[in-house]
């Protein structure tokens, strides 16, 4: 973990005319103002606009072509679903509102109301998306100047006093570093670090590397029939310790199988079969291969990452040295990004090991012909999940997500869960035989079941002796565990927002940003519309415990207790859970796995069925689920994807009639199931 300047800088001088307003300066065209901030990724937007409305001048500078990040770059469903959206209010509500209004005015309903606080998927068209954040941008006169790629930051004493881009110079009293790579403070200057640290060095339990416990044959199976993913590097060392790497980068694709809206996928450049080796021992072993589609408005999808899927949509290793590499090394490393997405599209409709079915359905899917006409309709912006992070004023770490969520100086609250996607695959040797693996994501629970907790103002600060008047929202100062939790658009959007107020005040009062009274700063928090208080269901010790199933009332079924066939995996990532853990199908679908429970009731009457699972996007939609109890049967069919009731362990399914004079069986299969089947318990109740 290093602390260095960004790559290739250079100071240059700085000559700033006199005796004009900043307002003048803004509206003229010239190069001073309240504000900078650098990156119009969400979180810049987010700033830029806030601090407007607080009455200062803002200029939003972007070293790309393209405004607005992800959120416009082809992100369309933006994770809101898996946090508590009571708490994600401000900009981010208001920009969703207004995507939702402007589809009404075009007469078309979404399947959603942004008003309702659910966890309904919000999805829109990344047109759409981009035009409502210009028309914010625009409202809020907020002067955007995008390909404006920083070259040197000009300081006096702990003060940016400019920042010098390939297109001019900028004066400002309070910058902002909204990149996702976190650019400006590397180059102001301020303490950094990127990749893992090891467990020891923040106390966090999820930290290191997360190998592999079982060997693995040369077919590229476990010890228990499991098959593990493409391996592209070498051992990487102890588990315990951290590294550089930081989380595979992707594309959120946007596409559609409408004819007449369908380009045609461009050919890669070049295409090596024999990196996709593994993928097709995995496709002829009965192993399900693609991408996660969420349907969009307009006959469309969003192509992301498989959510617990063996082979990631990103190319994993790729990322690392985005963040420190200049412009034309970060051209080279966005283009092998395109080239690898290419090359996987190519293989999954063409090779003869991915079944027919699946190369057909790929083969309809193509671009959309009105989605970034400019960039030959790919999307142009990287998934960037995890590049530079400060070390600042306060460092935000497992224990502040997972046992001490409450802060005193909070400025947001967070609730995505902690996940990580994959940061290397390692290759292990041993006399020919090849054990081969992935470094596991880390997911533990989702806040709809407890996990909420405040970003305190501090960790957006740098420490006061390497700069005074900058503020870091998106690159914050955090570990690799907390940036696994805070690294989604909708976090960034409402720490951008706070950050931007904070720029403003810090402005007006001509005082350093650390020096920025809080109570000043949360009052103008609120007035803004940001949730600052923790809701009230947060209780992270209740959440990071299993549950005893001898503490629960009525019959408890737990997973160890049933009988199983075909394949299941164990596992303990999504809390609370009830006994030792729960078991999934690894979303096969093949009808093999079945879970039997066989008990008797007490005395024969009316019972209120109710399963505990881990509710998620990922998780199937139709489970099936029988109870037979003498002449009695039942038919059910569980929606895995629905939230429990809130602070519940287990949601109702229905009432069945049971006899006690007879063994009552109850099965769940994953008979023609989509997505993970999760078998963690049944409960019984007496009706009422």
């Amino acid at each position: 973990m290093k602390n260095q300047l960004f790559s290739a800088l250079f100071l240059l001088s700085l000559i700033l005319p006199t005796g004009v307003s900043a307002r003048e300066q803004v509206e003229e065209g010239g190069t001073r103002a309240d504000i900078v901030v650098y990156g119009a990724t969400p979180g810049g937007v987010c700033a830029a606009i806030a601090a407007s409305r607080e009455g200062a001048t803002v200029i939003l500078l972007e070293p790309t072509d393209h405004i607005g990040g992800l959120n416009t770059g082809g992100l369309s469903f933006s994770d809101s679903n898996q946090t508590v959206r009571s708490t994600v209010m401000g900009l981010f509500d208001e920009w969703h509102t207004r995507i939702e209004k402007d589809y009404s005015a075009r007469g078309i309903k979404l399947p959603y109301q942004v008003r309702v606080k659910d966890q309904s998927k919000w999805t829109y068209e990344p047109h759409v998306a981009l035009r409502v954040t210009k028309q914010m941008l625009d409202e809020a006169h907020v002067k955007v100047l995008p390909k404006q790629v920083l070259q040197s930051v000009r300081k006096e004493g702990t003060r940016i006093s400019s920042l010098v881009t390939d297109n001019g110079a900028f004066a400002a009293k309070t910058f902002i570093d909204a990149t996702y790579e976190g650019d400006l403070m590397a180059a102001a200057g301020v303490s950094w670090t990127i990749g893992r640290e090891g467990k020891a060095e923040y106390g966090e339990s999820l930290a290191g590397k997360r190998y592999p416990k079982s060997r693995m044959n040369i077919n590229g199976f476990d010890s228990e029939g499991q098959i593990l993913p493409l391996i592209t590097t070498t051992d990487a060392g102890p588990e315990d310790e951290g590294d550089s790497n930081v989380m595979v980068y992707s594309f959120r694709l946007c596409l559609t199988d409408d004819p007449k809206n369908r380009v045609p996928f461009p050919k890669p450049e070049s295409y090596d079969p024999a990196r996709f080796e593994v993928m097709r021992r995995f496709a002829k072993s009965g192993g399900r291969l693609g991408w996660d589609l969420y349907p969009l408005p307009g006959g469309k999808f969003d192509g992301n990452n498989s959510i617990g899927g063996q082979f990631s949509l990103g190319l994993v290793g790729g990322g690392n040295g985005w963040s420190e590499a200049d412009e034309a090394g970060r051209a080279a490393i966005w283009e092998q990004h395109k080239q690898y997405t290419l090359e996987f599209y190519h293989f999954l409709t063409t090779d003869p090991a991915v079944p027919e079915k699946v190369r057909n359905a790929y083969a309809r899917l193509g671009l959309c012909k009105d989605e970034f006409p400019e960039y030959g309709h790919f999307s142009p912006a990287l998934y960037v999940r995890e590049g530079r992070r400060m070390r600042g004023m306060y460092v935000l770490s497992q224990k502040d997500i997972l046992e001490q969520p409450e802060k005193k100086d909070p400025i947001a609250v967070s609730s995505f869960p902690i996940d990580s996607h994959d940061c290397q695959r390692i290759a292990l040797t041993d006399g020919g035989v090849i054990n081969e693996g992935t470094i596991f994501p880390v997911r533990k629970s989702s806040p709809k079941q407890g996990y909420a907790y405040h970003v305190p103002y501090r960790s957006i600060l740098p420490q006061p002796k390497e700069c005074s008047n900058l503020l870091v929202p998106v690159a914050l100062s955090c570990t690799h565990v907390g940036i696994s939790s805070l690294r989604v658009e909708p976090t960034w959007m409402i720490l951008g927002q706070s950050a931007g107020i904070a720029a403003a005040l810090s402005a007006r009062n001509e005082s350093s940003v650390q020096d920025l009274p809080y109570k000043q700063l949360r009052a103008r928090l609120l007035a803004q519309g940001q949730v600052l208080e923790l809701p009230p269901d947060t209780n992270a010790n209740e959440v990071s415990h299993s549950i005893d199933p001898q503490s629960l009332p009525g019959i408890v079924l737990d997973n160890t207790s049933a009988e199983l066939s075909g394949h299941w995996s164990h596992s303990t990532n999504f809390k609370p859970h009830i006994g030792s853990g729960y078991l999934h199908d690894e979303k096969s679908g093949d009808g093999k796995a079945t879970a039997v429970f066989r008990f008797k009731v007490p005395q024969s009457g009316r019972y209120q069925l109710l399963m505990a699972y881990s509710a998620h996007e990922s998780r199937a939609n139709n489970v099936p689920l029988t109870v037979f109890s003498g002449a009695k049967k039942a038919r059910l069919s569980v929606d895995q994807t629905r939230t429990l009731p809130q602070g519940k362990q287990f949601r109702p399914l229905g009432i069945v009639e049971l006899q006690d004079d007879v063994e009552t069986k109850i099965t769940i299969s994953n008979d023609k199931t989509s997505g993970f089947v999760i078998l963690d318990a049944i409960q019984l109740l007496p009706a009422k």
